[in-house]
């Protein structure tokens, strides 16, 4: 089969919405890199100035500039893995051109190895096998889940499968006996709030897009699934894509959206296959595209692939990466609602939160506030790994113990070890250790701690990890990710990772605290987005909880 030429794929692409990343994506694919040539060619075929385009692409951490990096290795180096031994693994993979990667979601799998359009993992060289993401662990729990009520039936991922246990039965209902007040309505009652962070009521959300004035409006799930600690997304796409799907298209109904994108990170190829599957089969049936069962309501979804930035899981900076702009956070206010893609008013949402859209209009609103404890509404997914017996996705009741989690559940910590302490919302929540380590999952408990609940990535530390060089692989994490826009982060968080490091910082520990203290409040009142309100927590808490480790790091 012939190559594509450039000007074909840059005229296949050329009037789709969004089209900078499929076509960086579609030269990429074809030459195993981007070369001058094509940079050239995309340049003066979509119209962006090269030096706009050249500083864009190298943003990105996975589009090579090399020839044949893009099938070279890329081994993940990220929190988890590096206890894994990650990076003996990178280097026994060195005479294969293999370079690290920020964490790959895949905790519950390391260590994961990206080749192309597939993703091996093990701990050795030899031992590197593809294989599917694994199915969430069975609920162990009294009550029920929503999310993943049904992700373990057979076929789930296949529209026979899906409709067979209740797919898009919540999406018929909406649209031939209700309206989408009616649908905004319900997401209120169910109290849902976004699932990806941020806490944000669903409803209020898309009521403001309905409200708000726009020539069109847009749907985004943001799939890119950045965070340390965090690959519940992944699960769900994996295996129920078609809630995903169904969530989105009932998210358009409620707001008046005609168009859908899943913005899905770079480091999850197979499920970006795995979803195109999927559009096209609802497509097919009639669940996506013109006049959808027959409603006159029309709405289509395209999947847009990212390249490689956690900044790009921060709802402007993913934005502005589907508009093909450089991809730095945007300045809040304008809010999405009314400013989102092209201007134009957009609800950005997570794949949990619009995975639980489904179930709720299934199911109803009295029946999602009820799976959580006492005062609190829902469940939420909880990535857990790390130092734990039992690793893996698991739904929880929002007001479960956090205790009851790690031991009753996962098992607690492997090899007669004790659990130290956890990591809260992936890295971003900082360390929880000590009597903290008692708080329910949910955000009120876990805030009067000085952390919050985030994404739901809890990584476990036993009592064999050095506390510091845990922090210090944090915040050199954030180091690493900052996109540069703003100064606070962008240096703060160098100085901080020299200072967990070793390598810069007073003497004294009360003017080493003073300063790290300093440089922590700085970010969190300048920063232009939350990577540099968060990253402080590592070091906040690390002096909390652990000041007789910080003591002796300063005095040696």
């Amino acid at each position: 089969m012939a190559l594509l030429s450039n000007s074909d794929i840059i005229e296949h692409w050329k009037s789709a919405a969004a089209p900078l990343l499929p076509v960086l994506h579609a030269f990429h694919d074809r030459d195993g890199h981007l070369s001058e040539d094509a940079l050239r060619a995309v340049s003066d075929g979509l119209g962006i100035p090269i030096a706009e385009l050249f500083g864009s692409v190298t943003f990105y951490h996975h589009f090579a500039r090399e020839a044949g990096g893009r099938d070279a290795p890329r081994v993940c180096t990220g929190n988890i893995c590096a206890l894994r031994g990650a990076h003996e693994l990178l280097d026994a993979l060195r005479s294969e051109g293999a370079t690290p990667m920020p964490c790959a979601g895949r905790c519950d799998q390391p260590i994961p190895v990206l080749r192309g359009d597939k993703v091996f993992v093990g701990l050795t060289a030899d031992s590197l096998a593809h294989g599917p993401t694994p199915l969430p662990p069975r609920y162990p729990g009294d009550g029920e889940e929503c999310v993943f009520s049904a992700i373990r039936e057979p076929g789930r991922a296949t529209l026979p499968g899906y409709r067979n246990s209740g797919g898009y039965e919540g999406l018929e209902k909406l649209i031939k006996s209700g309206s989408p007040g009616e649908t905004i309505e319900l997401v209120n009652e169910s109290k849902l709030a976004g699932r990806g962070g941020a806490g944000f009521p669903t409803g209020r959300k898309w009521q403001a897009v309905a409200d708000a004035e726009g020539e069109s409006k847009f749907i985004v799930c943001n799939a890119d699934e950045g965070e340390p600690g965090c690959f519940k997304d992944r699960a769900i796409m994996d295996h129920d894509p078609h809630a995903v799907l169904e969530g989105m298209i009932i998210a358009g109904y409620a707001c008046g959206a005609g168009q859908g994108f899943i913005y899905l990170r770079y480091e999850y190829p197979e499920t970006f296959a795995g979803l195109e599957r999927a559009i096209a089969d609802a497509d097919a049936a009639g669940l996506l595209g013109e006049n959808i069962l027959g409603s006159g309501f029309s709405f289509r979804i395209d999947v847009r692939r990212g390249a490689g930035a956690y900044i790009c899981g921060e709802e402007g900076s993913l934005l502005n990466s589907l508009e093909g702009k450089h991809p730095f956070p945007r300045n809040r206010p304008p809010f999405p609602v009314t400013h989102g893609y092209n201007q134009q008013p957009t609800a950005v949402n997570n794949v949990e939160t619009l995975a639980s859209v489904p179930h709720i209009a299934r199911r109803g609103a009295a029946w999602y506030c009820a799976l959580g404890i006492g005062d609190q509404a829902g469940t939420k997914l909880i990535s857990l790994s790390g130092d734990i017996e039992r690793p893996g996705n698991y739904e929880v009741p929002l007001g479960l113990p956090l205790q009851t989690l790690l031991n009753d559940w996962a098992g607690g910590a492997p090899h007669g070890r004790e659990i130290q302490a956890v990591t809260m919302a992936g890295l971003s929540g900082g360390f929880l250790a000590g009597a903290d380590l008692n708080v329910t999952l949910d955000e009120p408990s876990i805030r009067s701690c000085g952390s919050f609940l985030g994404a739901g990535g809890v990584i476990v530390f036993d009592d064999s990890r050095d506390m510091v060089k845990a922090a210090r692989d944090a915040m050199e994490f954030f180091a690493h990710e900052s996109c540069g826009k703003c100064f606070p982060c962008r240096i703060g968080t160098q100085r901080l990772t020299e200072r967990l490091a070793g390598e810069a910082g007073p003497a004294s520990l009360a003017d080493w605290k003073t300063e790290v203290e300093d440089i922590g409040s700085t970010m969190r009142a300048t920063s232009a987005c939350g990577l540099g309100v968060a990253a402080p927590m590592i070091t906040d808490s690390l002096m909390k909880y652990f000041p007789d480790k910080v003591e002796k790091h300063v005095q040696t």
